[in-house]
This record gives structure tokens, C-alpha cells and sequence, in this order.
């Protein structure tokens, strides 16, 4: 007995359009500085029916988010360098070809500590996170820009910001 009946394949939604992005040269896709990377929204929810988000990670030596949780499911392709990913509590190197996939939910961040950057293409499903990104960080020229250095005040009032708004986004920040 067949407990999921196969069904038909809807019609082909005319409403949406193919996406190609070109991280290097397209100047309107958003670069945004956060926590000393750059993020590249290269999918968003409007271009995937919401289904995920695709964003390129430039992360300079030293980079990564702090430890936080988010109740969808995230993973990481290492394209260029490495990261050292720590998932409840256990740090595993992850180098280039190799993919990370975070379950929801689960603790987790990762740091660049190597002495290279690093580039990940990062999946979240479904989409949302690329709209926390865009409230929390600044807007940088290129994918590879270097975020501007914030003093210790602004750096407290973007942590502040970012923690009143990842309930919103689903998310998380943990102490360190």
C-alpha cells in the first residue's frame, strides 16, 4: 500500500525567471560586511520562491560568525582555503570540495584558522537568512571588500541590533 500517491507535476510557473549570478561583475547584487566577511547575496527568496537562499562567503583569516542556531537547515561548500567548523561543541576542518550541512537547530559556527581567505557558498532552506544579513550588516563595494573596522561602539550597537532582530530571522546568538 502506497502511502504518498504520486501526484502530477504542477505547470511550469511562467512568473518566475531564470537567475544567473555573476558575483565578480554584477554590481547589483548586494556585498555585505558582517562580522569582518563579506557576504554576497547571490539567491534570495524572491529568486527561488523562497524555497533557500545561495550566498558566496569571502572570509579573511581569523573570520566567521559566533556560535548561534537557527531553526533551518544551513550548509556550507568550501570552494577556496578552509574553515574550522565547530557543531555542538566538536571542531572538525572542512577544506576545499567539501561540504558541511548543518541540521536545524544545532549550535554551531565556524572560523578561518588559516592564514588565507576562504570562500564557502553557503544554502539556507528555506530562505530568510539573506534578510537578516541585509539588516545587520553594511554594505561593501565588491565580494572580496573588506568591511569597514567599527570601534568598540559600533560594534556594540551592530551586536545589539542583531540580537533584537534574529528572533525575528529564526535565529539565535550563543555566548562564545
Amino acid at each position: 500500500m502506497n502511502e504518498h500517491p504520486i501526484k502530477p507535476l504542477p505547470a511550469d510557473d511562467l512568473s518566475r525567471s531564470l537567475k544567473i549570478a555573476r558575483p565578480d561583475t554584477d554590481e547589483s547584487l548586494p556585498h555585505l560586511g558582517l562580522v569582518g566577511d563579506t557576504y554576497t547575496i547571490l539567491l534570495s527568496a524572491a529568486d527561488t520562491g523562497g524555497r533557500y537562499c545561495l550566498i558566496d562567503m569571502h572570509i579573511p583569516p581569523g573570520g566567521g560568525p559566533p556560535p548561534h542556531r537557527h531553526d533551518f537547515e544551513e550548509s556550507f561548500t568550501v570552494l577556496e582555503g578552509e574553515i574550522e567548523a565547530t557543531f555542538r561543541g566538536e571542531k572538525s576542518t572542512v577544506h576545499a570540495g567539501q561540504t558541511v550541512s548543518i541540521p536545524a537547530n544545532a549550535p554551531h559556527s565556524f572560523t578561518n584558522a588559516s592564514g588565507a581567505a576562504a570562500r564557502l557558498l553557503c544554502i539556507c532552506a528555506p530562505a530568510g537568512q539573506e534578510e537578516f544579513f541585509a539588516q545587520v550588516g553594511v554594505p561593501v563595494p565588491t565580494r572580496r571588500s573588506t568591511p569597514p573596522e567599527l570601534d568598540q561602539e559600533e560594534q556594540g550597537k551592530l551586536m545589539k541590533n542583531a540580537q533584537e532582530l534574529a528572533p525575528k530571522y529564526r535565529t539565535e546568538l550563543l555566548p562564545p
